[in-house]
């Protein structure tokens, strides 16, 4: 018999919702143990011998969480399933063994990393805006953006919120960290941003007159992107406790916890800081701008 354990983590560790929903959902009264609906979050059951309802379905245990980093070609969506017909990243998933999900989201023509697991507690805990992840992109900009409209976007610049045509108003960005990684009529970027807001570096250029031709992202916290288009890697656990560290790291930090402030006046060029990579037994490949 396995010590008994809190009823939200249980379900958490049975992939279907993360921790925080699954505290909602027993509040809501769709949990059940022994057929009794449980209400309370304190409540603790055995997995092993107790049987646990939500929503009617039994659970059959905890599912083996599985963290996998998928290269996103453009040309797909971001979920499980398109109402357009679509083709969406579940493609390169399939052979998995286990259902996974995306970890936040890359729009239909951006590629590059992305992190797809069952593990819910950890999806959410990466995705909440407090957890301040940074995401590193290359991007291609149509026509050269002046120092003065750079210098906009590494300060904060308000975008439309949510999607076009919504009409659901304007939004402040968080500053972003901008680089020049090669100079050309067309100059390519490398954009750091600890959040992410539906199509928002394509939006923050449009702000300052200019287009987005593409974007790849390269980085996502202490991983690395270092595999081919459409290639899918399961990652180790050292890169899944560095991307646990990180969380606690910026959940622990003092900004994190200090009423929100807009930084000013980041005009600085320059390399950003080295950012040390998670360990991993394969080797790295560069992230090429050029194609």
């Amino acid at each position: 018999m396995s010590a008994p354990i809190r009823l939200q983590k249980i379900i958490a560790q049975a992939g279907i919702v993360s921790r925080r929903k699954a505290e909602e959902l027993i509040l809501d009264g769709r949990v059940q143990v022994n057929g009794q609906t449980v209400t309370e979050l304190g409540t603790k059951a055995d997995p092993e011998r107790d049987h646990i309802r939500v929503d009617g379905k039994l659970l059959h245990g905890a599912q083996q969480q599985r963290y996998l980093m998928l290269n996103k070609p453009k040309g797909y969506v971001t979920t499980a399933s398109d109402p357009e017909g679509r083709p969406t990243v579940m493609k390169f998933v399939e052979r998995a063994g286990v259902r996974v999900f995306p970890v936040g989201r890359l729009d239909y023509q951006s590629e590059g990393l992305l992190l797809m697991t069952n593990d819910g507690e950890l999806a959410n805990a990466l995705t909440r805006a407090a957890a301040k992840v940074e995401k590193i992109y290359l991007v291609k900009i149509s026509g050269k953006p002046n120092e003065a409209g750079l210098d906009q976007l590494r300060s904060g610049i308000m975008i439309e919120r949510g999607k076009p045509g919504l009409r659901e108003g304007r939004v402040m960005t968080a500053p972003a960290k901008i680089r020049l990684m090669r100079d050309a009529e067309n100059p390519w970027y490398e954009v750091t941003l600890i959040e992410g807001r539906n199509r928002e570096i394509r939006k923050m250029f449009e702000e300052i007159g200019h287009h987005v031709e593409k974007i790849r992202r390269v980085g996502y916290g202490p991983l690395v992107l270092d595999i081919p288009p459409g290639e899918v890697r399961e990652l180790s656990a050292d890169e899944v406790e560095a991307l646990r560290r990180a969380v606690r790291a910026k959940s622990a930090s003092p900004s994190a916890r200090a009423p929100k402030k807009r930084a000013r006046g980041h005009s600085s060029v320059g390399p950003a800081p080295k950012r040390r990579a998670a360990k991993s037994t394969r080797p790295r490949a560069k992230a090429d701008p050029s194609r």
